[in-house]
């Protein structure tokens, strides 16, 4: 059989649908887990956005909290309301206007939404696929199982 030939699952032994089923769902996890970034990445670049426009025509000595880390912020006062410093990768950070900035992390969301939408039906297509193989396996195990209780004789 050459590789990358098309096998129907009905030929394929116990052994060969337990490998397969593994590898679907190990590939399965992979794509949810990269799923679940992506939306997180999404929700980030969003937010970023939505802050953005907040300081669009906001005026410098406003009092603001700065936040340390998530839980922990400590007062400032906003000075600069025209441009921010936004973080584009590997630690490089671009100054940036507020609607350039704003336009940036509206095509960051819809980057990140394309790869969802492709994403998402490779994911549905693993899931199916794995439920096929699950669904052949437990026939033939099953099937195997019968086939040892028919042949054991009956005791009279």
């Amino acid at each position: 059989m050459a590789a990358g030939e098309a096998v129907e699952l009905s030929q394929l032994q116990i052994p060969h649908l337990e490998n397969l089923r593994s590898q679907l769902e190990e590939e399965v996890k992979l794509l949810g887990d990269s799923m679940s970034q992506l939306k997180i990445a999404q929700q980030k670049f969003g937010d970023s956005k939505e802050n953005v426009k907040k300081l669009i025509n906001k005026e410098s000595g406003k009092p603001i909290l700065v936040p340390l880390t998530s839980s922990m912020y400590v007062p400032g006062t906003l000075e600069n309301t025209t441009s921010v410093l936004v973080n584009i990768g590997t630690g490089y950070f671009v100054e940036k206007g507020l609607k350039e900035a704003e336009e940036y992390f509206g095509r960051k969301v819809d980057l990140v939404t394309k790869q969802l939408e492709l994403l998402q039906p490779k994911l549905i297509e693993k899931h199916k696929l794995r439920q096929a193989v699950q669904d052949m396996l437990s026939a033939k195990v099953q099937a195997q199982v019968q086939a040892q209780l028919g042949a054991i004789p009956a005791k009279t």
